[in-house]
């Protein structure tokens, strides 16, 4: 059995800091009129996924809806809210998106950047995908998962950090907890031999 960690998804209740995973990836939070007001959204690079992001997002206590972009691809984002400001003003210099000085990635926070942005691959590692129009992101990033026991390799090709090892990937799935209800089950972290249902 298990040691739920202080850190895990599962820990403490969930809340809007939660969704500072979802700006880990390739999410975004801009703010509107007088900056009174905020909205988060982000393009998931597989439809399968919407159900259970804005599912995640109710659980949080922020609505949320699935959206076709222009360009075709599915997206799920807020409506303009007074209580996702103070993350607005955490995550952003000006419009550009910014990872807070210091910041140190929890369970539930990294649940939400492996719904929104996360894939097995083909080794047995698990990639997370960074945004790649907030390059000066990654190293931050890269940092608080350091920091979080989960040191991961960047990928030269594509804009996502890998986590490997047996010990890394189980300590992934340690603080994200089981797969969300109406994700498909091969898109979550899975260790100790499992194969995907």
């Amino acid at each position: 059995m298990l040691q739920l960690s202080l850190f895990s998804a599962e820990a403490r209740p969930a809340g809007i800091a939660d969704l500072a995973g979802v700006l880990c990836g390739p999410g975004q939070i801009v703010r509107f009129g007088k900056g009174d007001q905020a909205r988060v959204s982000v393009v998931l690079a597989d439809p399968a996924r919407a159900a259970a992001v804005t599912a995640a997002f109710a659980a949080v206590g922020v609505a949320a809806q699935a959206v076709v972009t222009e360009n075709g691809a599915t997206a799920v984002r807020t409506a303009f809210r007074c209580d996702l400001v103070g993350l607005a003003k955490e995550w952003t210099r000006g419009a550009v998106k910014h990872v807070p000085t210091g910041w140190d990635i929890d369970g539930p926070a990294l649940r939400m950047w492996v719904l929104t942005a996360g894939r097995p691959d083909e080794r047995g590692g698990y990639l997370l995908s960074l945004d790649p129009q907030a390059p000066h992101t990654h190293l931050p990033l890269i940092g608080a998962l350091t920091r979080a026991g989960l040191p991961p390799a960047r990928m030269s090709r594509s804009d996502a950090m890998r986590i490997s090892g047996t010990r890394r990937v189980q300590r992934l799935v340690e603080l994200v907890g089981p797969p969300p209800a109406r994700l498909p089950v091969e898109l979550w972290p899975r260790c100790w031999g499992r194969a995907s249902a």
